[in-house]
């Protein structure tokens, strides 16, 4: 062992938390990344000519693929270790965002941001602060997965006005070179202090009862593509599944495949400054980090199937207040900032229960992955959907008013969960620590 990490382990406070810090580092960067779009849409209309829907389609592909490679990063973890894997997802999104500098034709921008970048963050999704959460700690689980969600919101926090004032004053490019040092900056960190395992450094899960024979968590020997299918195929036969699945592409149709790509050009073309809009993204992320974060210390103490429906008939409202808010002085857009950004991400501490309580914590890397991956094939269709709708028939109406009601469909789904197959769900017992995600 190394010895910065050597002094680490040393110290007072237990390791898993500075894992679950690192953690949050890499995706608090990784959402800076995928936030970017937002604030690059307009100057490349501008410079290039490509319409909203060419840029959204890059968009699109970049938010499917961040969802779909989840699952197979999770097996990739499983067989090879975290720690090689982020490491390779870091360097793989700033090649992809540093070389998009230098792109001259919108094929260049669907294979760099689309697909390089795409599969890159895809590693450092959602499906990582499970997997970290789950192996590090038996307590605290749901505040763990919490904050690690909450990094999103952090991440757009930091990175939108930043990035929005670079690209008025300086140009896109200046920006998407900082956005590639960052994640070049994130390599020796990761390099450094991460860890697969507590039993790596001979520690146990946080909250572990200290009696009892350690469970053996070390790498896996299957095939990583072979294992994710086989965990599909599994998900397949749960209607649990399918209920999380779809309210989950919800889920992502209303967050940052619509909000996160399109309420920053949405915004201007109702007289908004690009950097003023992008502060209001960002304050949303104030929000959000607040909303997330009590999530995951509710999910630790309710019923996560409650949660859900309460945060999504919540959102569907605010979206439907969304055009009317947009048409009217700012106030009511701040309002709307507020209301939605504590519903942000907050379904995602619940929904990672639930997938733990239904198959399984040693399974939940996996199966939360494919989850996650619905959740990005909404956010993909809405982010070419909203951009080819506002092509067609100038306005974003059309989109924020049927996200809105999707939202109150997936209310009543996710109500259901456990209901058809009982047999698949713990049932949650809020005394037993263990329970948890």
């Amino acid at each position: 062992m190394d010895g910065i990490a050597e002094r680490l382990v040393r110290g007072r406070v237990y390791y898993g938390w500075i894992i679950a810090a690192v953690t949050f580092l890499v995706l608090l960067s990784a959402a800076g990344i995928r936030s970017t779009p937002g604030v690059l849409i307009i100057p490349l209309e501008k410079e290039f000519g490509w319409t909203r829907a060419t840029v959204s389609l890059a968009v699109s592909i970049n938010i499917l693929l961040y969802g779909l490679f989840g699952p197979f990063a999770a097996a990739l973890m499983d067989r090879f270790g975290v720690r090689l894997v982020m490491i390779a997802s870091l360097g793989l999104v700033a090649a992809g965002v540093g070389l998009t500098t230098a792109m001259h034709a919108a094929w260049q921008l669907v294979l760099l941001w689309g697909i390089v970048v795409g599969l890159g963050t895809g590693t450092t999704a959602l499906v990582l602060g499970a997997y970290i959460a789950n192996r590090w700690f038996v307590e605290r689980r749901g505040l763990v997965m919490g904050l690690l969600t909450a990094s999103a919101a952090t991440g757009q926090l930091i990175f939108l006005p930043m990035l929005a004032s670079v690209v008025v004053n300086h140009g896109w490019r200046n920006a998407a070179v900082i956005v590639s040092a960052v994640a070049l900056l994130m390599i020796p960190i990761v390099a450094f202090i991460m860890r697969n395992d507590p039993s790596d450094i001979g520690l146990r899960p946080y909250g572990a009862p200290p009696e009892g024979p350690e469970t053996p968590r070390g790498p896996t020997t299957g095939n990583p593509v072979t294992a994710a299918l086989a965990s599909l195929g599994r998900g397949f036969k749960s209607r649990d599944f399918w209920l999380l699945a779809g309210s989950f592409y919800i889920c992502g149709a209303s967050t940052n495949g619509l909000i996160g790509t399109h309420l920053i050009p949405a915004s201007m073309e109702h007289g908004i400054p690009e950097v003023a809009a992008a502060s209001l993204l960002a304050a949303m992320g104030v929000f959000d980090l607040i909303g997330t974060t009590l999530s995951g210390w509710l999910s630790d103490r309710w019923d996560s199937r409650y949660l859900l429906c309460w945060y999504y008939g919540l959102r569907g409202l605010s979206l439907l207040f969304l055009p009317y808010a947009l048409g009217t002085q700012f106030l009511a857009l701040a309002a709307f900032a507020v209301f939605y950004g504590l519903d942000w991400v907050a379904t995602v501490p619940p929904t990672v229960r639930l997938t733990a309580d239904i198959f399984g914590k040693r399974n939940v890397g996996v199966m939360f992955g494919w989850i996650a991956a619905s959740h990005q094939l909404g956010a993909a269709t809405a982010a070419f959907g909203a951009g080819a709708v506002r092509t067609w028939l100038g306005s974003y109406q059309v989109a924020f008013m049927t996200s809105g009601l999707l939202c109150l469909l997936a209310a009543g789904l996710v109500i259901r969960i456990g209901q058809a197959s009982r047999g698949d769900l713990v049932r949650h017992r809020p005394a037993e620590a263990g329970a948890s995600i």
